[in-house]
């Protein structure tokens, strides 16, 4: 039987092609963000510079208990006061030293430095340290300074006094720079020698007070002062009273109190020229018979201090490295020295304690203006305009 096309067996139709779907994109997972460096830098900073203290105080504390002195007894270190290391100014490759200590603007207890020492804190630690060094023979002060507080100069006075006495005292030479006027010359005084320029300004031997009256200007802007006090002259010196309200009594004896310091001051610079005099006999200068005319708080120049015997030699600082060499009999070289104040680390870390004074901002205006407290005194020469 035929067949027809149609009678032969179905073919199923072939399946629709798969449908891929398409990929899943996964988002890449968020990396956390790198914490900054900085404070690890500043940590390891911090750690490299406590570390460099520590051992320099070490190796500056070890150095110093096995260092010998005068005959191998050790020298022990200081556990308080200025931080001092030596300085070569002039190394001449030779055994014997020469310290320089310098006095250098006004001088005065009431001003620290960074460490909190003052001026005479260190000039007290440097003459210690010269005086314990066998090797030093000497010292040459220079100064350069107007003066200033009375308390003060006389302090660095008895210091250079008691360093030249005993049987290990050692001579002080004077090398005087442009000015070396009133406590700079007080200073001065006790020195073995005294080299001065001839230009330099010196002597102004004298004392001065200053105060302040503001009772008019009180009376003009309708201040009235209110006092009470348990005696006649509990407020002297105080600027709140009229000029006749000031007993005569009172003028009287605060111009005693500074006749008494005028009295000390002359005989300072009798007693000091007197004991270089004799030490050093017809090589040095011998006070003029009437030296006390110039003491009237004058300035005078280097020749005219020369000439009255306030100074020894007219000269630099050469001079005077010259000159304690040969009362320091040093025969063969000696190397210039001077103790500076050191600070480490922890002088930094101190600031953070002190008080907000300590932290004033300072505006220079290229001159040091003395600050005279009231009903202080001072051995002080004032320039014009100051």
């Amino acid at each position: 039987m035929e067949t027809t096309p149609f009678s032969q067996e179905a073919v199923p139709p072939s399946p629709p092609p798969s449908f891929t779907p398409p990929p899943v994109i996964t988002p890449p997972t968020p990396t956390k963000p790198r914490r900054g460096r900085g404070w690890m830098i500043f940590a390891i900073i911090l750690l490299v510079l406590l570390f460099i203290s520590l051992f320099g105080n070490l190796t500056q504390f070890v150095s110093r208990m096995l260092t010998f002195n005068n005959g191998f007894r050790p020298s022990m270190a200081r556990d308080i006061g200025p931080k001092l290391e030596e300085c070569v100014l002039e190394d001449n490759d030779a055994r014997n030293k020469i310290a320089v200590i310098e006095v250098d603007g006004i001088i005065t207890s009431h001003e620290a430095d960074p460490a909190g020492n003052n001026m005479v804190d260190v000039i007290k630690a440097q003459l210690d340290r010269a005086k314990d060094d066998s090797r030093v023979k000497a010292v040459i002060l220079k100064v350069d300074s107007p003066g200033g507080e009375v308390m003060a100069s006389d302090q660095i006075n008895k210091l250079f006094v008691k360093f030249q006495s005993g049987p290990k005292g050692k001579p002080v030479i004077c090398s005087m720079g442009s000015l070396a006027a009133s406590g700079g010359y007080y200073i001065s005084a006790p020195s073995r020698w005294i080299v001065a320029d001839d230009l330099t300004l010196t002597a102004s031997i004298g004392v001065i007070m200053e105060g302040l009256n503001y009772r008019s200007l009180m009376d003009k802007i309708g201040v009235a002062p209110d006092v009470y006090k348990s005696g006649k002259f509990k407020d002297m010196l105080s600027g709140m009273r009229e000029t006749n309200e000031i007993p005569p009594e009172e003028h009287a004896m605060v111009q005693k109190l500074i006749d008494d310091t005028y009295q000390k001051f002359k005989e300072v610079v009798r007693d000091g020229r007197n004991a270089a005099h004799k030490a050093n006999g017809n090589d040095g200068k011998a006070l003029a018979l009437d030296w006390e005319n110039y003491a009237d708080g004058r300035v005078v120049s280097g020749e005219q201090a020369f000439q009255i015997g306030l100074v020894d030699e007219l000269g630099d600082f050469d001079a005077a490295v010259k000159r304690a060499k040969t009362i320091a009999n040093i025969h063969d070289g000696a190397n210039l020295i001077e103790y500076r104040e050191r600070y480490d680390l922890s002088n930094f870390l101190s600031m953070f304690g002190q008080s907000g004074k300590a932290h004033d901002i300072k505006l220079d205006l290229g001159m040091d203006i003395p600050k005279l407290q009231a009903g202080a005194l001072y051995f002080l020469w004032q320039a014009p305009g100051n």
